[in-house]
């Protein structure tokens, strides 16, 4: 493999910079763009992971900066290369000077995630793994990062090892017995082979069933607030916001765009969205907005429906009720503080309903407890098991279905070939999930929405 660089830090002004440099000549390449200030010695006499003090090199060999060299021998590091990490400055000009120096002195650009793409190439990391290291580069509250950690550190490797491994005795004793008829092998017993299968068919099961859960904690909630104009929408997203996000009116149609903020809920972030009154309407613009609100309605893991409960429900209200009743949604019946003339039982198809007052704050706690009970978050479990993105689910879905063919072959008295078919099938499936024997297409497209430096 050729030796590449990149800064491993966001773009722009800071305290320090870092250049991962890794590849075959990793050292050599620090060696020419790094004077040691213990004079006579160079960056390739470092032990691994010990430092060096240096004075950093232009690509035309002038002085550039002060910086600081780890070095990473392999394959004791990220990638299971040579590596060479250097600390420089934080200046925008300086840290491209930097990378520009090592690409001068040898280095190539790295791609995006070329770097995490080396440690699973070079078994350091599965595939799901690697997966998780942009997950939790990309968390936004403690449970997505707690999830994307929990998969780093291997809980869903392991898992699958053990699912993988039971499979896999079981279709060697089912070669063995069909191979080797005449040779001393135990019967295959139809009773073991089907509680083997059905043990693997409730683990792979579990995993699948859990996947819009691992979602909402990995990738964030998508909720919207809707309800006709007046309601106190806006004031809601403002007390979950935490801040004057929308503009709160008395004059209905003020808010005519989708207005957005993110907001943490019980460690899971949650992209929360303010949307126009719903109405009919004129209003070519305010129109528009209203059309906007109900395709993200229809879009939405969670809709806030909001209604006035000092008031008796308009017809705009029972439309909205009446739209929602297959929905996942949360009635939040608000202006608590003024008396309520709405009937809970108007709600029977919600999750639930919170009586609050959005201006006061009052029920806002209420409020965030049922978000996370309606999306069954309250008690999830971020450090399990988990399938993180489309990809690892087909996999997972594509091994349930064959170990479910392979109890239905076996209950139905096909031969044991047939069973044995399916078996290896979901080994496949299985294998392809952890990056095993995974197609070249498949590992380019998990490392393609990597950031460079990564």
């Amino acid at each position: 493999m050729s030796t590449i660089a990149a800064i491993a830090t966001p773009a722009g002004t800071g305290g320090i910079a870092v250049i991962r440099i890794s590849g075959p000549e990793a050292l050599a390449v620090a060696d020419k763009m790094c004077l040691r200030f213990a004079q006579g010695k160079k960056i390739s006499d470092v032990a691994g992971g010990r430092t060096a003090r240096v004075k950093i090199l232009d690509e035309e060999n002038a002085a550039l900066d002060d910086g600081i060299v780890t070095v990473f021998r392999e394959p004791a590091s990220y990638t299971g290369e040579d590596v060479a990490e250097i600390s420089c400055h934080g200046g925008s000009y300086v840290t491209k000077a930097v990378l520009r120096s090592a690409l001068a002195h040898g280095a190539a650009p790295a791609g995006p995630g070329e770097f995490t793409k080396r440690a699973f190439l070079n078994g350091k990391l599965s595939l799901t793994q690697a997966e998780a290291v942009m997950n939790l580069i990309s968390a936004g509250g403690k449970s997505s990062a707690k999830a994307a950690l929990s998969l780093l550190e291997g809980s869903l490797s392991a898992e699958l090892r053990k699912i993988r491994d039971q499979l896999t005795d079981t279709a060697s004793h089912l070669s063995a017995w069909i191979d080797f008829p005449e040779e001393d092998v135990e019967e295959v017993s139809p009773d073991v082979l089907g509680a083997a299968l059905g043990s693997a068919q409730s683990s792979v099961a579990a995993l699948v069933a859990d996947y819009d859960r691992g979602r909402l904690v990995s990738e964030g909630i998508d909720a919207v607030i809707c309800g006709r104009p007046n309601v106190g929408k806006s004031t809601l997203m403002n007390l979950l916001a935490g801040c004057e996000k929308s503009i709160v009116a008395d004059i209905p149609g003020t808010t005519r765009d989708i207005v957005e903020e993110t907001v943490v809920i019980g460690g899971c972030t949650m992209r929360l969205s303010d949307t126009a009154g719903l109405r009919d309407t004129g209003d070519v613009v305010e129109s528009i907005g209203v059309d906007k609100a109900k395709k993200r309605i229809g879009q939405a893991d969670l809709i806030l429906a909001v209604f006035e409960g000092s008031e008796q429900p308009e017809k705009a209200d029972l439309d909205l009720i009446k739209e929602l009743a297959d929905k996942k949604y949360i009635a939040v019946v608000n202006k608590s503080d003024l008396g309520q003339k709405l009937s809970p039982e108007l709600f029977e198809a919600a999750q639930a309903t919170v009586f609050i007052s959005a201006k006061n704050g009052d029920g806002a706690e209420e409020l965030r407890e049922e978000i996370l009970k309606a999306l069954e978050l309250d008690e999830f479990d971020a450090s399990a098991p988990l399938l993180a993105g489309e990809r690892q689910l087909y996999c997972a879905r594509r091994a349930l279905d064959a170990i479910t063919e392979a109890k239905a072959a076996l209950e139905s008295g096909m031969t044991l070939d047939a069973v044995w078919v399916c078996v290896q099938a979901a080994i496949t499936a299985l294998c392809e999930l952890d990056g095993k024997n995974a197609d070249e297409s498949i590992i380019e497209g998990v490392f393609r929405n990597f950031c460079v430096g990564k």
